[in-house]
C-alpha cells in the first residue's frame, strides 16, 4: 500500500519502521522541525526523519498545515492511506479525505479514555491497571475520531511512564500493521466514540510534579511513577527539592503524622493515609542515590520529620 507518514518522535519512529518492515510503500514523510537537543544544543533531526532518511523516503518539515502549502504535496504523492503517529498537529480539514482510505491515527490509550498529549502519563497518575492503543480514523476534532481497533496493555503497579512507553509503542506498532492490512482488505468497520465518557489528559508541567507527604502514600507512589522519566516527583525539604525517582507502598504506623521517618533501611515515611518506601532519590544540586544512603548524609534516624 502508498502510504503518506505523519510523525516526530521515538513511537512514531517505531511504527514508521513496521511499516516499512511489513513491506508497505512509504511514499513520503512529514515530520517536525530539527531542535536543538542537550546541554550543547545541537541540532538534530527528530526520529522519524533520521529513520526516513536511511531508507531514502521523501521527508518535508513544514512550519505550519494551514497555509496551503501541503494540499499539493498530498495529491502529487497520491497515497492510499495516510497513517499519523504523534505527529503534534491537528490536520486541516482540507487534508483528511485526500487519500482514498483517509487519515488513521494511533493513539496510546483506549479511547474516548484519555484524549490529549500524555496518555500515558495519565494511566499511571491515576493508578490505572490497563491502558492500550487505539486506531482510529481522523476527523477534524482532537482524538474525537471513529475507533478502528484498540489493543489493550496492562501495567504493573511498579511500572513508570517511560517503562509503559516502551510497552506501549511496540504494541501500537505491531497493531497498527495489523490495522493497515485489514483496512485495506475492507475487514474494519469504524465505531463511533461515546463522547459523554471522554476524558483528557493535558500536557504535564514541572509544577504538577510537587507531593507532599499529606497525602495518600497510594497518591504518592503512582505520582512518583507517572512523573518518570519527565518532570521527576519531588518533595521540598528546607527549601530544597528532593527528586524520588523509585518509590513502593509499606506498611504504616497508626497515629503517625505525616513526613515522620520511619525507618532507614529502606527509607520509610508515613503519609497521609499508609507509608512510602523511598528507594532512589535525587537531593537538588545531586545525583540519583539510594534513599537510605541520603538518609545517612543527612544523619535522619526514625522519628525525624520530612
Amino acid at each position: 500500500m502508498r502510504i503518506l507518514f505523519m510523525g516526530t518522535p521515538d513511537i512514531a519512529a517505531e511504527s514508521l519502521a513496521a511499516l516499512i518492515e511489513a513491506g508497505h510503500d512509504i511514499v513520503g514523510v512529514f515530520t517536525r522541525a530539527d531542535k536543538p537537543v542537550g546541554r550543547k544544543q545541537v541540532l538534530t533531526a527528530p526520529p522519524v526523519k533520521q529513520l526516513a532518511q536511511q531508507y531514502g523516503i521523501p521527508v518535508w518539515q513544514p512550519a505550519t498545515l494551514r497555509d496551503g502549502k501541503a494540499e499539493p504535496i498530498f495529491r502529487e504523492l497520491a497515497p492510499d492511506l495516510v497513517v499519523v503517529v504523534a505527529y503534534g498537529r491537528i490536520l486541516p480539514p482540507e487534508l483528511l479525505h485526500i487519500a482514498p482510505l483517509g487519515c488513521i491515527n494511533l493513539h496510546v490509550s483506549l479511547l474516548p479514555k484519555y484524549r490529549g498529549s500524555a496518555p500515558i502519563q495519565w494511566a499511571v497518575l491515576n493508578g490505572d491497571a490497563e491502558t492500550g492503543v487505539t486506531i482510529m480514523q481522523l476527523d477534524e476534532g482532537c482524538d474525537t475520531g471513529d475507533i478502528l481497533m484498540v489493543e489493550p496493555v496492562a501495567i504493573g503497579p511498579e511500572t513508570t511512564s517511560g517503562e509503559l512507553f516502551e510497552q506501549v509503542s511496540a504494541v501500537g506498532a505491531k497493531t497498527l500493521v495489523t490495522a493497515v492490512d485489514k483496512l485495506a482488505a475492507g475487514q474494519l468497520t469504524p465505531r463511533p466514540q461515546n463522547h459523554a465518557e471522554a476524558t483528557q489528559a493535558p500536557m504535564l508541567t514541572k509544577d504538577m510534579a510537587r507531593f507532599d507527604f499529606t497525602q495518600p502514600a497510594a497518591h504518592i507512589h503512582n505520582w512518583v511513577r507517572g512523573m518518570n522519566p519527565w518532570p521527576m516527583a519531588f518533595f521540598e525539604l528546607e527549601g530544597k527539592k528532593v527528586k524520588v525517582l523509585e518509590s513502593r507502598l509499606a506498611e504504616g504506623l497508626p497515629g503517625a503524622q505525616p513526613g515522620t521517618v520511619l525507618g532507614l533501611k529502606p527509607l520509610t515515611v508515613a503519609c497521609g493515609e499508609g507509608a512510602l518506601q523511598l528507594l532512589t532519590v535525587t537531593p537538588e544540586g545531586g545525583r540519583p542515590m539510594p534513599g537510605t544512603a541520603w538518609a545517612a548524609g543527612r544523619r535522619l534516624k526514625a522519628g525525624d520529620s520530612l
